[in-house]
């Protein structure tokens, strides 16, 4: 196995969402700390928009650490469903019964759970992803349940994470009032160039990697940086097969060549590239 051959533990560009391996660049620390006071100052939506693979979903993961503590969490990946079946959703992972089909009653048990939690010092925070997915009857229900308050907070946050379709919906007249509740919304840009190689070093570094020889040549990382077009994603699909054509070739450093291998095995026409950053609405929804 490669591992072996390169002198690693583990693999280093997997696929999963794993906080180990999570590498804050600037533009990550921003919207990771967006996301955390947007939370903290108690807003009732907080948007994460980004393309396919840039990280929503790990940067979300690390965000929950914040809160592990001080709150109840329910994270719904599942976003393209009607209204009802979102609420059950929230509610069965929030670990309650969501067997009940009245409304009325589904919305009494989330009313009480929340009530709870305030009670004992804690905040419940709502996280769905995809959620470019939702439809209106789902985005509705969204603004129903946030409607639970007191006189001086939220009872419950919702963070919804998703591409910038999402962005573009927010943008839609018919959902002005969602809009309304919108605190701020996050854009999540792909990695500039001089950070892609900063993220291959840090995924070797933590999967054990130690020699004082680059595994990776400097023209081989522009070639990554140039064809992954800055995308996590694309950047360790990238690396996990040059790492194995390079072990099956029996090279210890991976140069532009093996790179250029990969690339022509690869169907690169469907990797996502970075939207325009001036298709997306400002930040501040407010």
């Amino acid at each position: 196995m490669f591992l072996d051959f390169h002198g690693l533990r583990e693999q280093p560009f997997g696929v999963t969402p794993d906080l180990r391996f999570l590498y804050l660049s600037p533009g990550h620390k921003e919207a990771l700390a967006s996301l955390v006071y947007g939370l903290r100052s108690g807003a009732g939506f907080v948007v994460l928009v980004g393309q396919p693979g840039t990280g929503k979903t790990t940067l979300i993961f690390q965000m929950l650490e914040y809160f592990r503590n001080t709150a109840r969490t329910a994270f719904v990946f599942d976003s393209q469903c009607d209204g009802r079946q979102l609420v059950r959703l929230i509610i069965s992972d929030l670990g309650l019964d969501a067997r009940e089909t009245d409304p009325v009653l589904l919305h009494e048990q989330f009313r009480n759970l929340l009530l709870r939690e305030a009670a004992a010092g804690r905040r419940t925070i709502v996280v769905v992803d995809e959620a470019q997915h939702l439809n209106p009857s789902a985005m509705e229900s969204l603004r129903l349940l946030s409607n639970f308050e007191t006189s001086h907070s939220k009872l419950v946050q919702f963070v919804l994470a998703g591409q910038p379709e999402l962005s573009e919906k927010l943008v839609l007249r018919s959902l002005s009032q969602f809009r309304q509740r919108v605190f701020t919304l996050v854009k999540l840009d792909a990695f500039p160039s001089a950070e892609v190689g900063k993220y291959i070093e840090h995924r070797l570094y933590i999967a054990g990697y130690r020699s004082t020889t680059p595994l990776f040549t400097p023209e081989a990382v522009r070639s990554i940086a140039t064809q992954s077009a800055g995308i996590p994603r694309n950047i360790n699909n990238i690396c996990f097969n040059a790492l194995g054509l390079a072990c099956a070739n029996g090279q210890h450093t991976i140069d532009e060549q093996v790179i250029a291998q990969v690339v022509s095995d690869l169907d690169f026409s469907q990797m996502p590239m970075p939207a325009d950053e001036n298709a997306l609405p400002s930040k501040d929804l407010r």
